[in-house]
């Protein structure tokens, strides 16, 4: 699954952006929407700022046109979803004025996106997400499979303060395997902070030599 699909298929219709094969070919907008919101999301994921800014002012601008708040409202979901992949921990500004007309479903996600750990939202979350919100591990968070849907769980793990080494082995290793470098960086330096702080000297060398590496490559 692509990494700007995540909150999509887990939540919209999958006539709003994904075509059957039985049915009439989608809209421009719809089109022109995902495909925006797609490389907003690995461009932000990637750390081409710019980029994010332009593709993402896209795909608004489409589902604007549409006049219906919340398809603007689980894009601006989707661009909360990965800051807190890759621990940018900010107030979700664009989903904001849009929150009077989302669904229970839509304040879930935002409040679980904000750290927040209530009883109630749980089944209200994408099914994916919803034993990591119960119980954050490495098991259950590896079980979401999707890598921007892990890196989502690990960052809300680490938010509420219950993340642990193997959920930042998790998503060191989901993030490098999809050459995602702003998380990979984020979670990198989480490890160099424990390893620095429980004296492991060797480790934390190690750990420097690959954050050198991520963030000049040439």
């Amino acid at each position: 699954m692509k990494a700007g699909l995540y909150w999509h298929v887990v939540l919209m219709s999958t006539s709003l952006l994904l075509a059957c094969s039985s049915t009439p070919p989608p809209p421009v907008w719809e089109m022109d929407a995902k495909s925006s919101l797609d490389r907003a999301v690995n461009a932000w994921l990637s750390g081409e700022d710019r980029v994010e800014v332009t593709e993402f002012a896209r795909a608004r601008s489409e589902l604007t046109r549409t006049g219906r708040p919340e398809l603007v409202a689980r894009a601006e979901l989707t661009r909360c979803a990965t800051r807190v992949a890759s621990l940018v921990f900010e107030a979700c500004t664009g989903f904001e004025p849009l929150a009077v007309d989302a669904s229970n479903e839509e304040l879930a996600y935002a409040r679980y996106l904000g750290g927040a750990e209530l009883a109630g939202d749980v089944a209200l979350l994408p099914v994916q997400q919803r034993a990591a919100a119960q119980a954050a591990s490495a098991q259950t968070i590896a079980g979401i499979g999707d890598p921007l849907g892990v890196l989502v769980a690990a960052g809300v793990a680490l938010r509420r303060g219950q993340a642990n080494p193997a959920i930042a082995a998790l998503a060191v290793e989901k993030a490098s395997q999809q050459g995602w470098r702003r998380p990979l960086l984020a979670w990198l330096n989480i490890q160099l902070k424990a390893a620095e702080g429980s004296g492991e000297a060797a480790e934390a060398e190690r750990l420097r030599r690959r954050i050198v590496l991520v963030t000049r490559p040439s």
